[in-house]
């Protein structure tokens, strides 16, 4: 809060008030800002099982000025970014052997050379990025 020596009490209460103001709206556009940001990764998730849709969710901090939202499944980042020769995330692909097999739960074998990325967070970011910097401009 503003504290001032000399003055009237009247610019006192006025500066109170703007200060107020200005944090509600800074709120605001936080909110709106994570709730574009929530929205966009919920609708571009892609969905087999549900559970990387489901995983994702938001809260707020610092009394509103901090959004937080968060992917909890742990193969998030395989998709945003691919696997194998398909991936296309920072480092690209640490496979040790190309094509690789796998057992799935049915005790069947499959060869994969790796899966395309379904990107869902990142473009998310950057939706949420226009309407910050359109908010805060």
């Amino acid at each position: 809060m503003a504290k001032v020596k000399y003055g009237s009490d009247k610019l006192v209460v006025d500066l109170e008030k703007f200060e107020k103001d200005m944090q509600e709206w800074v709120k605001k556009g936080i909110a709106k800002t994570t709730l574009i940001i929530y929205n966009a990764a919920i609708a571009l998730a892609p969905v087999d099982l549900g559970y990387l849709k489901e995983s994702i969710d938001f809260t707020y901090k610092d009394g509103g000025f901090t959004g937080i939202i968060s992917v909890g499944a742990e193969y998030a980042i395989y998709v945003e970014y691919g696997t194998g020769i398909y991936a296309t995330g920072p480092g690209g692909s640490r496979a040790k052997k190309i094509p690789w097999s796998y057992k799935d739960d049915d005790g069947e074998w499959h060869t994969t050379y790796g899966m395309h990325a379904q990107p869902f967070w990142n473009p998310a970011i950057d939706a949420g990025r226009k309407v910050f910097n359109k908010y805060f401009s």
